[in-house]
């Protein structure tokens, strides 16, 4: 049986067929239209133009290598290696890798691939396997550069100018200046990374470390050979495991301070904030707004006004995480709050207990899993502001990070540190959620 329809309906119901298709239509252009937008705007050719890819493949591999440096110090002819051209990471006086060999006033540093650098008295060469020798003098107080017959010009490779000349191939670098002459060389991996060059186990393998532990004879007499290669590894100049450790330590102090404070200031705060526990509408106002002030602000804000009024340091981050969480739990709480079942409040009541006793075991057990399972999501984020925080306030993992990233060249400890944020993130992942199994869930 059909019903016609009205003219009436009719036109209502392509009326409402028309506004769906214009919806289905007018959301994905608005999207495209944006998109355009944003791709002008933010001028997304020119990025592509500036962008230096050449730089960015040398900034990736310093993540993952390292480079040593032979330096050639021009005013007094000594010539010194160092890796990533650290004093903590010298050769001794008169030593070098074995991949540099001494020569009549200089040395002769073997590249990869066959390429090679030459320091001599007069200046430098480098000995590329496809163009030939690329001679480079030092003439008063200008650089000069001769290029072998097989270049014509200048290649992009070679950046050269009256007081420096700098050859980048991927094989190494070769520069020049008035006062010093370097090379380097890149190698795979992290090196020093358990003991430093002056460190007694430097350049042993690991059948010569587990035979030194278990059995060789003691190198110190007051300590046992394992002792001694902890105390050299937690004491590395180079990578300071030591002070990694406890910036971590201090990292995920700076959260769980902020997170448990904002807590408990937020859980009595919450009260005043529910309908059914203050009737006070002007207390619960003010609450609210001040609720809304607290978590409205960002934390990096906090952060940065909290330094300038305390100074720098772990607790003004703590302070940072604990003003800005008290915002947030107390107005999740407060809907917590809002939403317990008054029966159970009613059946505590109905045995005499005081108001206390009935907020003690009427109403915290009812909230107490959103209280626990919020607490502990937050301190597990919380572990990853904090090492944005402690960049700022000069505290934790994050100001190690900060120094690495400011030198420029210390990449492959940024991915250190970077690696341990990980790993502090799945470890504080792990401790989190098996908590809320054990206090929530009762498992």
């Amino acid at each position: 049986m059909s019903v016609a329809l009205g003219g009436g309906h009719r036109e209502a119901a392509h009326g409402l067929f028309r506004r769906k298709r214009i919806v289905a239509f007018g959301v994905p252009a608005a999207i495209l239209l944006y998109l355009v937008y944003i791709f002008f705007a933010f001028d997304l050719p020119g990025l592509a133009q500036r962008a230096r890819l050449d730089n960015a493949a040398i900034l990736v591999s310093d993540f993952w290598s390292y480079k040593t440096h032979v330096t050639k110090d021009n005013r007094n002819g000594e010539i010194s290696a160092a890796i990533e051209g650290e004093a903590k990471g010298a050769y001794p006086a008169g030593t070098f890798p074995d991949w540099v060999e001494e020569t009549e006033g200089g040395v002769r540093i073997a590249l990869r691939d066959g390429h090679a650098a030459v320091f001599e008295p007069e200046g430098a060469r480098y000995l590329h396997p496809e163009y030939g020798e690329i001679v480079l003098r030092s003439e008063g107080r200008r650089i000069a550069l001769r290029l072998p017959p097989a270049l014509s010009e200048v290649p992009d490779w070679i950046n050269a100018s009256d007081t420096r000349v700098a050859i980048n191939t991927e094989a190494g670098r070769l520069s020049l200046t008035r006062n010093r002459t370097e090379a380097f060389r890149y190698f795979a991996g992290w090196e020093l990374f358990f003991f430093t060059l002056d460190s007694p186990f430097s350049g042993r393998s690991l059948g010569e470390l587990t035979a030194l532990a278990l059995w060789e004879p003691r190198i110190d007499e007051a300590r046992s050979n394992l002792g001694y290669m902890l105390s050299e590894f937690w004491t590395n100049k180079m990578w300071r495991h030591g002070d990694v450790a406890w910036a971590i330590f201090e990292t995920i102090l700076m959260a769980f301070l902020g997170t448990m404070g904002a807590a408990i200031i937020a859980l009595p705060l919450g009260f005043v904030a529910a309908k059914n526990f203050a009737p006070a509408a002007a207390a619960r106002f003010g609450v609210r707004r001040l609720f809304d002030f607290l978590r409205g602000v960002d934390g990096l804000i906090w952060t940065i006004i909290l330094s300038r009024a305390f100074g720098p340091g772990p607790l003004t981050g703590s302070l940072a995480i604990l003003i800005t969480d008290t915002g947030t739990f107390g107005k999740i709480f407060s809907e917590a709050l809002e939403n317990v079942d008054e029966k159970q409040i009613e059946g505590v009541r109905s045995t005499g207990a005081k108001p206390v006793q009935r907020y003690r075991f009427g109403v915290i057990p009812q909230v107490m899993p959103v209280i626990l399972s919020q607490v502990l999501y937050y301190l597990e984020s919380n572990t990853r502001s904090a090492t944005v925080i402690g960049a700022i306030v000069g505290g934790g993992i994050g100001l190690l990070l900060t120094q690495a990233i400011i030198t420029q060249k210390d990449w492959e400890e940024v991915t250190y540190y970077m690696v341990l944020i990980v790993l502090m993130v799945m470890f504080m992942d792990t401790v989190s959620g098996w908590l809320r199994r054990r206090l929530i869930k009762g498992a």
